[in-house]
């Protein structure tokens, strides 16, 4: 008993009436983010990705300062194939509070540890013209990246990351980590090649992205017959029913493998995950993978070169928990706390 109060006594005298922060791996990441005994209620202010700052851009003369990451919204869901709505995915994704702001699997803070901000939305010059708003997408992400700025992109539709690529990659084709239930290497129809199902496909006939530095990950459905060109470009591709055998550290292994220390994009649909986690989605597939997995496998690939990356298909009317939101925002979280140990940061 008296070891007991001894211990006890110690503790209180310690830690009774104080947020002081003793260990010091702990107290590199509290000073930051407390002031004065306190932080930054979530639920407060202006609602911004993962509560980063807010930076206005005018994309007509851009000042991105001193950023490091530009995290920028997509609102624009016209590829979609059949149910419409991720248009919302920004703003349902933007609304999530707790996320972060310490990311404790890989000790970083990114709000705190990157120069970050939330600069709104990519502004369109019309709402109904989809190559309009491909042109208007490529047009502003070349000038984050002509900035020396890595671009964090949350959609919208997946078809917004070809014109993404053709910026991140116009002065050298990029590798890809595709995280999907669907290979989105589909060709033109209805008169288009321009759809959320072929924006990988574009980006390699473009020359923008090397499909030997790609690996595809979760993919499932009934649309295998619409992915030949990912078998016959050279892509890599894990199927949903594959995962459990190979296991998620095996296919980490092989993502860092395929993509080396190459310059590396990043791109997420929501999709990826079975509809049991995330339903808020246009093509929801069962199958699927786990919250829990997908932070695995994101988590793992801390140190890859990623100049880019994107967060797409939340469409948060068809989930009435906002757990799709959630989910998003979350993944968005260790996309920029990956960031921090990125190469490629100026």
């Amino acid at each position: 008993m008296d070891e007991f109060n001894e211990r006890l006594a110690a503790l209180r005298a310690q830690f009774s009436d104080s947020t002081d922060f003793h260990d010091p791996k702990f107290r590199r990441v509290g000073e930051k983010i407390f002031s004065g005994g306190t932080r930054v209620a979530s639920y407060s202010g202006i609602s911004t990705f993962a509560s980063l700052p807010s930076k206005t851009v005018d994309f007509q003369k851009p000042d991105f300062g001193d950023l490091q990451v530009a995290v920028v919204g997509v609102p624009m869901d016209l590829g979609v194939s059949n149910r419409p709505g991720s248009r919302f995915g920004p703003r349902a994704v933007r609304t999530i509070e707790r996320i972060g702001p310490y990311n404790h699997v890989l000790d970083c803070a990114p709000a705190y540890d990157l120069m970050i901000a939330d600069i709104g939305d990519i502004p369109f010059a019309s709402r109904y013209r989809l190559e309009q708003s491909h042109q208007d997408i490529e047009s502003a992400i070349s000038k984050i990246v002509a900035a020396g700025v890595i671009p964090v992109s949350v959609g919208g539709d997946h078809s917004i990351t070809h014109p993404i690529l053709r910026a991140v990659g116009r002065d050298r084709p990029v590798g890809l980590i595709h995280i999907d239930a669907h290979c989105d290497t589909g060709g033109a129809f209805d008169q288009t090649k321009f759809h959320h199902g072929g924006p990988m496909r574009n980006a390699v006939l473009d020359g923008v992205l090397d499909p030997t530095r790609t690996i595809q990950i979760g993919i499932r459905g009934p649309s295998e017959y619409l992915w030949e060109f990912s078998y016959a470009s050279g892509m890599t591709v894990i199927h949903g029913e594959e995962v459990p055998q190979l296991g998620i550290a095996a296919i980490i292994e092989k993502a860092k493998e395929i993509v080396g220390d190459g310059p590396t994009y990043l791109s997420f649909d929501i999709d990826s995950l079975d509809p049991s986690f995330a339903p808020g989605t246009g093509t929801p597939e069962l199958g699927g993978l786990t919250t829990r997995e997908v932070l695995e496998l994101i988590r793992g690939l801390k140190g890859v070169n990623l100049v880019g990356a994107d967060v797409v298909e939340v469409a948060p009317q068809y989930d009435s928990t906002t757990n799709t939101a959630q989910c998003g925002a979350q993944v968005l979280f260790e996309i920029l706390s990956l960031l921090t140990f990125s190469p490629a940061l100026k």
